[in-house]
């Protein structure tokens, strides 16, 4: 299925939780959100906020940010482009 968000939101894949600490196996609900990811899509725009984030950019968003969604068993995470906090350049 192909997703493309509307106005300034963008869809992101969150970065995969750490599972294994020190030999240790983390459950699911003891692992912290991830605060990392990848768009995987981002709208055009608004009149007043021109995109800055594109498909491919890995950013840093806050940790409430967002909503999860579910799309072909893949959980991402669609939300503002105000919500992301930075672009992460290597």
């Amino acid at each position: 299925m192909t997703i493309k968000p509307l106005n300034d939101r963008v869809l992101i894949e969150p970065a995969k939780a750490e599972e294994v600490v020190g030999g240790i196996i983390i459950p699911d609900s003891a692992k912290e959100k991830p605060l990392k990811g990848i768009v995987r899509a981002a709208g055009n725009g608004t009149k007043d906020e021109e995109m800055i984030v594109k498909p491919g950019d890995t950013v840093l968003y806050g940790k409430y940010a967002g909503n999860e969604i579910e799309i072909d068993g893949e959980k991402l995470l669609m939300m503002r482009q105000n919500d992301i906090l930075a672009i992460v350049v290597e």
